[in-house]
């Protein structure tokens, strides 16, 4: 009895254990496979993916991608993980493709976006932004001090709030704080009816203003913003669209951190006259001055989370690099020696040497695909490293271009983060396409 009572609990042990290896190797196999991916058309790329699992593959499409030199089908058999995936991107488009452990546990959909084999201007130059917001944003409160010498606000249990976007007064839209004003003061203490945007959603609020002591008019109690304009870096442009990405990360407004809500505005050319030294805890900054006695660069179409795009102006082709370089993907960028393109003195790029430390595995379209660290010393000695200003500076690395600088670490200034070009590419041409998309 004792014998068979071992033997059983050796056995319910055995299977205990063979299950957990078995949920630990599914757990790093869902881990290690990706949700998106980015593909040059007409090339080929190898995936190891470090799993002992069997898995069988299907595609949602045909004729976009090849795997290991065949067509991808449902039941074309199994691939072991443990081995590289060798896929041929065919053409330009998108694929999904359904992983399931051993043909029948679902592992993972990979979304694959298959991009045009083209060749960019890797730029660098230092660009004046300047962006006109999609109606009036909300950025803050303010008390009035109303004519009979009460501290009210009158917005206040309305619901509206720092962030949302006032789009209409008493059903006119508004795109500017004078307009604003002019409807509010039209009102004469009377109720006005606001319509706001929260992300995606509208909302109806009404609001009786206040005559203020201080300059006899009427208002609201808000702070509001219609425009933003500062200094970026100008990644790249297309020479056969003219379109453009540069920053590498949208813009924000500077109090309540959220994407600025617009899909228009100007980039200009830009001087820089001075840099503020970034050091442990203080970040640094390059000073500037826009060029305004010259055509805008180019007009802004996207503020997005990837970054901003547009149209650049022929006639300002003139003033830009003319340097193409071909496009690497996330699977291609190799940690060491890479260089920027940077702008830190006037209005001349330069090159400088850097580290790529880590490509990171987001699978989400983030602004941090890797981190990555200044060794110029040249640069080092001039900036401290990353400052501001250099957001979209393009990186670099064996002769293609892998991405763009789009943050700073504050308690060392010499290394930051860099967006995957990949991500700006499918910006760019998702605006190319549908030129009629909303920030966001």
């Amino acid at each position: 009895m004792d014998f068979l009572k071992n033997r059983k609990n050796r056995l319910i042990i055995f299977f205990i254990v063979s299950f957990l290896v078995l949920a630990m190797s599914y757990g790093a196999a869902v881990l290690a496979l990706p949700s998106e991916v980015v593909l040059i058309e007409g090339e080929e790329y190898s995936y190891n993916f470090k799993s002992p699992l069997l898995v069988n593959i299907s595609s949602d499409k045909d004729g976009i991608l090849k795997l290991n030199n065949g067509d991808i089908t449902a039941n074309r058999g199994f691939y072991k993980l443990s081995d590289p995936l060798v896929f041929k991107s065919q053409k330009y488009g998108s694929v999904n493709l359904n992983f399931k452990a051993f043909g029948l546990i679902p592992l993972r959909t990979i979304h694959v976006d298959i991009v045009p084999n083209k060749k960019v201007v890797a730029c660098g130059s230092t660009i004046g932004v300047k962006i006109k917001i999609d109606g009036v944003l909300v950025v803050g409160y303010s008390n009035v001090e109303s004519v009979d010498g009460r501290s009210v606000l009158p917005v206040k249990d309305t619901g509206i709030r720092p962030g949302d976007l006032i789009t209409k007064i008493n059903d006119k839209e508004v795109y500017s704080i004078d307009e604003l004003v002019r409807e509010i003061e039209k009102s004469g203490g009377n109720p006005i009816k606001i319509r706001y945007k929260r992300e995606n959603e509208y909302r109806d609020i009404s609001v009786k203003p206040e005559r203020s002591m201080d300059d006899k008019k009427y208002h609201i109690g808000l702070w509001v913003r219609d425009s933003s304009a500062g200094i970026g870096t100008l990644t790249f442009y297309d020479p056969q669209t003219n379109y453009f990405g540069a920053l590498g990360h949208g813009i924000t407004d500077i109090d309540t951190a959220t994407l600025m809500p617009s899909n228009k505005g100007e980039i200009v050319e830009c001087k820089i006259l001075s840099i503020k030294k970034g050091r442990q805890g203080s970040p640094g900054e390059l000073k500037g001055v826009f060029v305004e006695d010259k055509n805008s660069l180019g007009e802004i179409k996207s503020n997005c989370s990837n970054g901003i795009y547009g149209i650049i102006n022929r006639d300002s082709l003139t003033a830009l690099p003319t340097r193409t370089y071909s496009i690497g993907t996330k699977s291609q960028i190799k940690e060491g020696a890479a260089t920027i393109l940077a702008n830190i003195d006037g209005n001349k790029v330069e090159e400088f040497t850097i580290e790529v430390q880590k490509v990171l595995n987001q699978n989400t379209n983030s602004s941090k695909g890797m981190t990555i660290k200044i060794t110029d010393k040249r640069l080092l000695d001039t900036t401290g490293g990353i400052v501001q200003g250099m957001s979209g500076s393009p990186i670099i690395q064996n002769d293609r271009i892998i991405g763009a600088v789009t943050h700073v670490l504050v308690n060392d200034p010499t290394r930051g983060y860099g967006i995957c070009i990949e991500q700006m590419i499918k910006s760019m041409n998702s605006l190319i396409t549908n030129p009629l998309q909303k920030a966001g």
